[in-house]
């Protein structure tokens, strides 16, 4: 039987959290960031390390969020 991996972490935009910058839901830490370092060839260990208080699913959030083509993201103020 296949299964298949979900994600709860989200990429949310938050008026008062970094002037709207889409951030890994619960966190201060913008979605572009996390892409960058994925894209630099960091290890998931270095970036969870790098960022502590990422969720564990917060990388795949980020790539999702991106492979969907960056849609604009739930405002919550």
């Amino acid at each position: 039987m296949a299964t298949h991996k979900t994600t709860s972490a989200k990429v949310v935009s938050v008026e008062g959290i970094l002037g709207g910058t889409p951030v890994v839901a619960g966190t201060r830490i913008p979605a572009d960031t996390v892409l960058a370092e994925v894209r630099t060839g960091k290890s998931r260990f270095d970036i969870f390390r790098s960022y502590p208080s990422l969720p564990a699913d917060g990388i795949d959030a980020c790539l999702a969020w991106e492979k969907a083509g960056r849609p604009p993201c739930a405002i919550h103020s």
